[in-house]
């Protein structure tokens, strides 16, 4: 069995190598990989919100999707823009 620093030894490996692999890319690929993460990301919060909500219709779940994405940048922006009070 390896100890936590073998564990982490080989954690911060795989860090390094992703860290220089995405140096070696050009800004076009790094563009297409934030895309592609989003696309995984958003089709595994359809798969949870299809079983939560027990839902069968796309339709619906990416509404429902579509709704927890704005929900969440609702949050992120609280605060950021304020109305501007006329002098």
């Amino acid at each position: 069995m390896e100890t936590q620093e073998e564990i982490n030894e080989l954690a911060d490996a795989i860090y390094r190598d992703k860290v220089l692999r995405a140096r070696t890319r050009t800004m076009d690929e790094r563009m297409l990989d934030g895309m592609e993460c989003f696309d995984f990301s958003c089709r595994i919060m359809a798969d949870g919100v299809r079983h939560q909500l027990g839902l069968t219709d796309d339709k619906e779940v990416w509404d429902k999707v579509r709704e927890r994405l704005d929900i969440v940048r609702r949050l992120n922006e609280r605060g950021i823009y304020q109305p501007v009070v006329a002098a």
